[in-house]
């Protein structure tokens, strides 16, 4: 039986992008065939200049978003507010009070790693809880490394990983196709190469293009002309 391919973009810094992760899990937990369908997370920094880490007492999170989309403090504070909600509908509490913003490049690379050992799901949502509830340094080599441990992840190999260049082209390449196929925001879901979904879509939107996208994995047979048959009940 053919499988299906979900490729997401997405990054760690983007409350969105767990929303969506979310979501899509909640339309694979009552599809028939989730057994058959896999997902691979690809790189997609929103801010690739940042530096490892920002100094949230210099500005807050509300400040860093107001200063972002050009307008007052107050409605960055309801941005913020309006996107802890949204989350909370999904089962995730979101902390952006203990936000530590960073570059998150590394930990790109470090998902690269656990994609060839199997625990990239894992330490994606890892990641994302550690930095989006938990106010974990995201830009920090020895959080970065202590995470992906939780998760089964070699705690040497992944310090030898971000002590290298191991990876970088990954990310790097990951970014170039999002490029060519138009990606500019994220979350950002491809099904099957066929069927595109941007944004945290609720649940049922997402299912609609996974039924879809898993008709269309499976061969049809075509009948090119009909003739006297037998069944159960007899001959025509």
């Amino acid at each position: 039986m053919a499988k299906l391919q979900i490729d997401v973009w997405s990054d760690i810094a983007c409350p969105w992008c767990y929303v969506g992760k979310r979501r899509l899990e909640a339309a694979l937990e009552g599809f028939p065939h989730a057994d058959e369908v896999s997902v691979t997370w690809h790189s997609f920094e929103l801010d690739p200049s940042s530096p490892p880490e920002v100094d949230v007492e210099a500005q807050s999170y509300a400040a860093r978003l107001a200063k972002k989309y050009r307008v007052p403090v107050e409605r960055g504070q309801q941005m913020i507010d309006g996107m802890t909600e949204t989350a909370a509908q999904d089962g995730i509490e979101m902390r952006f009070d203990v936000i530590r913003p960073g570059n998150t490049f590394d930990a790109h690379r470090l998902l690269h790693l656990a994609e060839t050992r199997g625990l990239q799901g894992a330490l994606k949502e890892r990641y994302l809880a550690a930095y989006l509830c938990e106010g974990e340094r995201i830009g920090d080599h020895e959080t970065l490394v202590r995470l992906a441990a939780e998760v089964g992840l070699d705690a040497d190999e992944a310090q030898g990983v971000l002590a290298s260049d191991d990876y970088a082209a990954d990310v790097r390449a990951d970014e170039a196709n999002a490029a060519q196929l138009g990606i500019h925001g994220v979350p950002f879901f491809v099904f099957d190469r066929k069927y595109a979904v941007q944004g945290a879509q609720p649940a049922e939107v997402v299912r609609k293009v996974l039924d879809k996208a898993w008709e269309e994995t499976q061969p049809q047979l075509v009948t090119l002309s009909e003739g006297a048959v037998c069944g159960p009940d007899g001959c025509e």
